[in-house]
């Protein structure tokens, strides 16, 4: 099952290193394992659809969400009803090469409806990394406040210093 940390594993997939932006999900190996930690499979059909449903929420998370993108990832996908005593529980059917990838769909989802504005980019546009805002008064804005917000704050400081030299 993919809960947030796993989603937000998926989504910050694409850093930044040194100025250059980086896929860690490229190598076959990083994410096949990735897919194991998590009860998927690590053939290549499995890998291509988590790297597109990576890719889809990162869109959706940026922009708009895109449509076709999410309609050909849960194409065939059916959740249905399974009473175990006094217990309701659903059962997710899916392509199994796609099952992995339609869980993060549907973790992204979840989050949207659970925390609604909370899940977003990093206010820093040279880094493509997300953040989901656990503070109280939802005014996060930075992926980690050590690196980006301390870069962008003093960034800033800078600035104004320049503009405003002390005499």
């Amino acid at each position: 099952m993919i809960d947030e940390t796993a989603l937000l594993a998926a989504l910050n997939s694409t850093p930044v290193r040194d100025g250059r932006p980086r896929d860690l999900w490229a190598d076959d190996a990083a994410l096949r394992q990735w897919a194991h930690e998590h009860g998927g499979r690590g053939d290549a059909r499995a890998l291509d659809w988590l790297r597109a449903a990576r890719d889809a929420l990162q869109t959706a998370t940026r922009d708009a969400v895109p449509e076709p993108e999410l309609r050909r990832l849960l194409a065939e996908v059916r959740q249905l009803p399974e009473v175990d005593g006094a217990e309701l529980r659903w059962r997710l059917t899916a392509p199994p090469e796609r099952l992995l990838a339609v869980e993060l769909v549907l973790a992204w989802y979840d989050v949207q409806q659970r925390r609604p504005g909370r899940l977003r980019p990093c206010g820093n546009d040279e880094c493509r990394l997300f953040l989901l805002d656990h503070s109280r008064a939802n005014t996060a804005r930075w992926c980690s406040m050590k690196t980006c917000g301390n870069r962008l704050k003093a960034r800033r400081h800078q600035e104004r210093a320049r503009r405003n030299p002390t005499p």
